[in-house]
């Protein structure tokens, strides 16, 4: 069934999608020229893959920043001490990109995404340098907020690049190569890091890598790099007065609260104190009056809501929202504990125990281009989310099973299972969600996914990080009573010193079982992620996805014309509403 309408810029658009069992859809809306879809982009041939890499470039560069400092911590705390803020320098980048991720896709939305894209890079470079040229712990944190903050509008920029200058059919294999590329950045960044902390370089290295984004690809943003105003005459104060700033400040408030509740309950203070109940509270308070602000559009109007709130009422644009959240979940996961127990159980050095994730890398990169590659010609797209959610349950039941005695063959057959599960779906949403919405809604729909993604990273590795530590640190108390607590601490979180080394060989095997027990449990983290998408693709729609049955319509548009098309598109928008 074809369903065609014209958008505002007076071109044809048309959604098509196969029936099936009754279950029928509209899947998309894409422009079309000449009666065939042509890349809407002003440069082709290697300018534009040139351009592509330079994107993808810093895509990789924000992917290992987020798990680079999971082999570098040790060597972070030795040098400056202050055990105690150790949760902020893991949680500060993830927080200030989640908070802000919706804030992003609005700018996107007004400015043009060349420019906004390169003043992204620069504050994520600013911000590494800070981190790098930190003479403090507290500095290191502000450092890592600024490149978080830029960080994540550099990400959605790299996301709405490719979405606007790829035709539909194109998307999915760049979104694969996306994929592929932060999945690639994301657990190479623990080897890096171990790298960095075992030379001469020393642990700063680990942030200095990151300015080698502007220096070797700033010719080619300038250059090569694609330009389109969204809003072609608007002003500079007509494009900022449609942020809707006091969206922006709930959520970030949300967001930050939330997750600091989380990270901080247990580790720095008690799960009872005051400090996390007011946390939790300010968070959920936070959480409600976005909502009625958003739903009433109050102090902001429909057009220009920091969250598409539309998307909450079609249950395939939640469906996604939820899959990607899952699979990034599982990825996250993965990457930060199996290193840990590793560093533990084996005494590996942080450069080994980051190159034993590569079970997870290649089988990940190889699904993640296969589903690119293939999904828009195999036409369906709920099998990828059925059986990538099924093989990370069984991943993730094996992990949980782990024990000091347990081959590394057996973790690595779990690695690979994983690997390939969240490869099958994870950047899938991407190209289906925009198929799903108009062309003018493109922006809003890449920050609704984008939201998911990252929040759906941080609020895993937040828990997972609560459960691991206050697991560990409770069990480690029982058996090694009267040891102080940041003794304790500094031992789970990898950080080398004497606790370990000085107890009897026998109090060192329960206290590595103790901990290996509180990673077992991590992985429960993951069955349920993988029981979510499990479930989710049983109801996701089963029509097959036809972009290829498009036709354009001739001639000028009558108020005839214009009628049909409004009335076929709000029919297929209603078979997606809860």
């Amino acid at each position: 069934m074809a369903q065609e309408r014209t958008d505002a810029a007076g071109s044809t658009v048309t959604a098509a999608i196969s029936q099936e069992g009754g279950d029928t859809e509209a899947i998309g809306d894409h422009c079309v020229h000449d009666e065939k879809l042509e890349p809407p982009r002003p440069i082709g041939g290697w300018k534009w893959g040139l351009a592509v890499a330079g994107i993808l470039s810093s895509t990789f560069f924000f992917a290992l920043d987020q798990t680079i400092v999971a082999d570098i911590i040790p060597d972070i705390v030795e040098h400056f001490g202050a055990v105690e803020k150790l949760p902020w320098v893991s949680v500060t980048l993830l927080l200030a990109s989640a908070g802000t991720i919706n804030f992003w896709a609005k700018m996107y939305g007004q400015f043009d995404p060349k420019w906004l894209y390169v003043l992204c890079v620069l504050g994520f470079e600013i911000g590494s340098a800070v981190c790098g040229a930190a003479p403090s712990m507290n500095a290191l944190i502000v450092g890592r907020a600024i490149a978080g903050l830029g960080g994540g509008g550099m990400y959605l920029g790299v996301v709405t690049l490719l979405s606007i200058f790829t035709t539909p059919a194109e998307r999915p294999a760049y979104f694969a190569m996306l994929g592929a590329t932060f999945g690639l950045g994301t657990v190479l960044g623990p080897i890096i890091g171990g790298a960095f902390a075992d030379s001469s370089a020393t642990w700063r290295w680990a942030f200095y890598i990151n300015l080698c984004i502007g220096g070797i690809f700033a010719p080619v943003y300038f250059l090569y790099l694609p330009s389109r105003d969204p809003r072609p005459g608007a002003t500079f104060k007509q494009r900022i007065l449609e942020i809707d700033a006091v969206g922006t400040l709930l959520q970030v408030g949300a967001f930050c609260s939330g997750i600091m509740a989380i990270s901080f309950g247990g580790v720095l203070y008690d799960w009872d104190s005051a400090r996390i109940i007011g946390l939790f509270v300010c968070s959920g308070v936070c959480f409600i009056l976005l909502g009625l602000q958003q739903e009433f559009t109050i102090l902001t109007t429909l057009q220009r809501r920091v969250f598409p709130v539309q998307y909450v009422r079609r249950k395939e644009m939640v469906i996604l929202f939820s899959q990607i959240a899952a699979g990034s979940a599982n990825t996250f996961t993965a990457i930060y504990f199996i290193p840990l127990y590793f560093q533990f159980v084996q005494s590996d050095q942080a450069l080994k125990s980051g190159v034993r994730l590569l079970p997870f890398i290649v089988p990940f990169v190889f699904a993640t281009m296969l589903n690119g590659a293939s999904m828009e010609k195999l036409k369906y797209y709920m099998p990828w989310f059925l059986v990538g959610g099924l093989l990370i349950i069984v991943s993730n039941a094996m992990l949980y099973h782990i024990t000091l005695a347990v081959s590394t063959g057996y973790i690595y057959g779990a690695l690979v299972v994983g690997g390939i599960g969240t490869g099958l779906f994870v950047y899938a949403p991407f190209a289906v969600a925009q198929w799903l919405v108009p062309l003018e809604e493109i922006p809003l729909a890449v920050g609704f996914i984008s939201c998911a993604q990252v929040a759906g990273v941080t609020i895993s590795l937040a828990v997972a990080n609560a459960v691991f530590l206050n697991l560990a640190e409770n069990s480690i108390t029982h058996i090694v009573p009267g040891v102080p607590k940041s003794d304790v601490q500094a031992a789970i979180s990898g950080i080398r010193g004497s606790f370990l080394k000085n107890l009897q060989p026998t109090m060192q095997a329960k206290v590595l079982e103790a901990i290996v027990h509180a990673i077992q449990r991590v992985f429960l983290l993951g069955i349920v992620a993988g029981a979510l998408a499990v479930i989710l693709a049983i109801f996701m729609n089963r029509g097959a996805i036809d972009l290829n049955q498009q036709q354009a319509l001739k001639g000028p548009e009558t108020p005839q014309t214009k009628e049909s098309v409004q009335g076929s598109s709000e029919k297929g928008v209603e078979g997606d509403k809860f």
